[in-house]
């Protein structure tokens, strides 16, 4: 029995545990304890080093396999698309008409006529040429809106028109949109008749040349213009340099000429319908109720009305030839990118 009043016996310090310096607490977990503490951390589970380093790797190998099918996809889109531009580009095609259906056949002629335009000699005589070819247009109507533009492109129109008419024999009419002005009517009077809105714009029968001088200006900045040439004239109509009066007489010639021949083709294809006034060929225009008038044009109608009561045939298939996809595409991220500046700073203005 121990005595109260007896002191404890020394303690040996070998004898001292470490669970005697821990809260009481059970000297090992239960077996259920552990098995829920290897589940919740995979790092108890033998081997986890290697299947973390596995599942590492096969998803960067997965990463690496879509990246390349996404390059893969890429490349082949890009591949197609230029191979689609190429194939438009080769196959620049009119609307096809059955032969054995009659119908009315029409070529637009709008916007400025330039090379290069859609309103330009090279679509508009290719159009042109198929449409007198189809045994089934029974005529060709010239659909025209435009304030002019080159009197050689038109001149080009204007004989290829001739040409056709009488190879083919077929008809051909001009009705008028908005505008058919300058150039405009020089095509439009190749055709057996002209049909106007009463509020068109028809005329303007003249020949300008534009452009701009600087040498005032360059005088007040002190700014010097430094040209070389190889011949008096070379630079002629450059607008930083004066203009002599000798130079002015010339070009006044030439544009007399070109005009002379814009009222020759006019009378030709007018003939006796024309009214001449001393005003017809001074550039002025008119309404088209005014140009009927003055042999101009020959009556109001529209496309429609031609095509069922002139032509009578109600059918209307289009034969214009216009820039296709790609060639859009090459003119916006190409050429239109200059076009602006080259045209601003051309040294010979352009004829209209």
């Amino acid at each position: 029995m121990n005595d109260p009043h007896r002191p404890d016996p020394p303690m040996d310090s070998d004898s001292l545990r470490e669970s005697d310096f821990r809260p009481n607490q059970p000297d090992s977990l239960p077996p259920h304890s552990a098995s829920k503490k290897s589940a919740a951390d995979p790092t108890v589970a033998p081997g986890w080093e290697r299947a973390t380093l596995e599942k590492l790797a096969f998803a960067s190998l997965n990463e690496q396999k879509a990246t390349r099918r996404w390059k893969t996809f890429v490349r082949l889109a890009w591949l197609a698309f230029f191979v689609a531009l190429v194939w438009m580009a080769l196959h620049r095609g009119t609307p096809a008409s059955d032969a054995t259906v009659p119908h009315t056949a029409v070529v637009e002629i709008k916007g400025e006529i330039a090379a290069g335009a859609d309103a330009s000699a090279e679509f508009v005589n290719a159009a042109l040429r198929a449409a007198f070819e189809d045994d089934g247009a029974k005529a060709v109507v010239l659909l025209i809106n435009s304030p002019g533009g080159s009197p050689v492109q038109a001149g080009m129109m204007n004989d290829e028109i001739l040409r056709l008419k009488a190879k083919h024999q077929k008809p051909v009419y001009a009705v008028v949109e908005e505008t058919c002005a300058s150039a405009a009517y020089y095509i439009a009077v190749s055709a057996d008749k002209i049909y106007v809105d009463k509020a068109s714009i028809v005329g303007s029968i003249g020949v300008l040349m534009d452009g701009f001088g600087f040498t005032g200006l360059m005088d007040k900045l002190g700014v010097e213009r430094r040209l070389l040439t190889a011949g008096e004239n070379k630079g002629f109509l450059d607008p930083f340099s004066p203009q002599s009066e000798k130079q002015k007489v010339f070009a006044q010639a030439m544009l007399d000429q070109i005009h002379q021949q814009f009222i020759t083709v006019v009378k030709a294809g007018r003939g006796k319908r024309l009214k001449e006034t001393p005003e017809m060929f001074s550039g002025l225009f008119w309404s088209g109720q005014q140009a009927v008038e003055l042999g101009l044009a020959d009556q109001l109608g529209n496309l429609e009305y031609v095509a069922r009561d002139v032509v009578k045939t109600e059918e209307i298939i289009d034969y214009t030839r216009r820039d296709n996809v790609a060639e859009r595409l090459a003119k916006k991220f190409g050429a239109a990118m200059g076009e602006g500046a080259m045209k601003a700073f051309k040294a010979m203005p352009a004829l209209r």
